[in-house]
């Protein structure tokens, strides 16, 4: 599961890339940890930051579930989709976020695909 475990790391390497730029944006907007609200431009990198968060356990856990019920190859190819979607949503969010949709469902899209050959290679088990 050598492919799946890159993936896995590609995936954390995307969540840290949109940690780093939300902390960059609360340096450049003086947003002073706790506080959660600052100027629009702080708040687009805040929620590209948060929404990864909150998406990447429909990322990982059916990545490592379709890697063990289908297969390692199946499993990479949907966690690196996931992960183009994750990389447009941000690049689309901090340009405008009214542009985010399309990343924001291929990611979906993407998890999806995992649960079906989650489900798919259960079945075959």
């Amino acid at each position: 599961m050598y492919l799946t475990a890159w993936a896995t790391l590609a995936a954390l390497s995307l969540y840290l890339w949109t940690c780093l730029k939300a902390g960059g944006a609360r340096i450049k907007h003086k947003v002073m940890a706790p506080a959660m609200d600052g100027p629009p431009e702080f708040q687009n990198f805040q929620r590209v930051h948060l929404n990864t968060l909150e998406q990447l356990p429909l990322g990982l856990v059916p990545l490592w579930t379709c890697a063990y019920s289908l297969g390692d190859r199946w499993a990479a190819a949907g966690g690196l989709l996931w992960c183009v979607g994750r990389l447009m949503y941000a690049l689309s969010y901090y340009r405008d976020p009214s542009k985010r949709a399309p990343g924001f469902a291929l990611g979906l899209i993407a998890s999806a695909l995992l649960m079906v050959g989650t489900a798919v290679g259960l079945l075959m088990h």
